[in-house]
């Protein structure tokens, strides 16, 4: 019995360990998004971001006004950021609409 919760308790840890940031942010945002529509979203950031594009994306949800700034950004590392979020979008409505 000790044997079968060590494994259940070492597997759920695993899990937890593996989930990325938007998949982090989008849990504890509580708006609404189950378990599975966030797995969904950071495979998409996966195929699209970077690690740190993904730290970046994920710090919207706590902060939406951060998003409109770097949106409105002149500066070209903003830009090219930006292209890689839309493309992102694209691809989380692709992969999660249901």
């Amino acid at each position: 019995m000790k044997h079968w919760l060590a494994s259940v308790i070492l597997a759920l840890s695993a899990g937890a360990a593996q989930a990325g940031a938007i998949q982090t942010a989008c849990l504890t945002a509580q708006r609404g998004a189950d378990g599975a529509l966030c797995a969904c979203i950071q495979a998409a950031a996966n195929r699209t971001l970077s690690n740190r594009d993904q730290r970046l994306a994920a710090s919207f949800f706590d902060d939406p006004h951060r998003a409109q700034e770097i949106r409105q950004s002149d500066r070209r590392a903003d830009e090219r950021f930006w292209d890689r979020y839309q493309a992102f979008g694209e691809t989380a409505q692709a992969f999660c609409a249901s």
